[in-house]
Parts: C-alpha cells; structure tokens; sequence
C-alpha cells in the first residue's frame, strides 16, 4: 500500500529518470518544494518496498516495479488534466484539482474516466456538444440570477 506522497515522489522520480537518466536527492527536494532531510526519509521507505536503489554516480532510481507504478502515477495524473481540460476547468484550478483527485479515485473510476477521455478524442464532434451544452446552461443561469 503507497501513501499519497510515495505516489508522488515516485512520480517525480520516473519524470526526473525520463528527463535526465537519474534522480538526485536535490533535484527530488527543489522539484517538490521539501527538504532535502524529507527526500531522504521518503527514499528509505520507498528503499524498503523495493521501489527504488541508490546507485554511486547515478542517484536514486527506480526498481522495475517502482518504473512500473511511477509511469502509472504520471499516466493517471496526465489523463485527469486532460479530463479536467475537456470539460473547459481552467489551467490553474487543473493543477489543484488533480492533486487533490489522483490519489483518490479507484482503478475502476480511472478506467472509465481513461475511456471516456479516448470516446471525446475519437468523437470531437460529441465534446462539441457537450461544450455547446454547458454554454446554454451557463447563460441559463446567467438569465435566471439577472432576474433575481
């Protein structure tokens, strides 16, 4: 069982591993806004689950399982923003809300939020008119709070 900031460090891991082959406790720290001490600590119990290895001149990388779950980490995040960007939510408010979500929602909750994103991609003409929905409601309401 992850908790919520092994789920993330992992995921920053596999992106700083894709990016430059490595992970270095500072690199983790800066990329996080945490304390390198903090770092240190998470990569011990993450040590422990067999999720990642310490290697001279390499820093910390990941085990196969722990490659494994950090793509799962960034996939699940990347879908959800751009879930989040098909129902027009604002890029600010995005990055918050998938925070707060991503470590929430079941396997079954992603794989249909996973589908339903590659139905709009496939099918554009229906976010269309979901889009075209949400404006009517919204100057609908609009109407309704102008009479009040």
């Amino acid at each position: 069982m992850l908790t919520s900031s092994m789920e993330d460090y992992l995921e920053k891991i596999y992106e700083l591993m894709k990016e430059k082959g490595y992970a270095r406790v500072s690199d983790i720290a800066s990329s996080l806004s945490v304390q390198p001490s903090s770092v240190t600590k998470m990569i011990q119990k993450l040590d422990e689950k067999q999720l990642v290895t310490y290697e001279k001149y390499r820093g910390i990388v990941l085990t196969p399982k722990g490659e494994q779950l950090g793509k799962l980490m960034k996939q699940r995040h990347k879908r959800l923003e751009e879930f989040l960007r098909m129902l027009g939510i604002r890029e600010e408010t995005i990055q918050k809300d998938v925070e707060g979500i991503e470590h929430h929602v079941s396997p079954a909750t992603m794989s249909a939020l996973n589908n339903l994103v590659l139905f709009f991609d496939q099918n554009s003409h229906c976010l269309q008119e979901f889009n075209d929905f949400c404006t009517e409601l919204q100057t609908l309401k609009e109407t309704e709070d102008e009479r009040k």
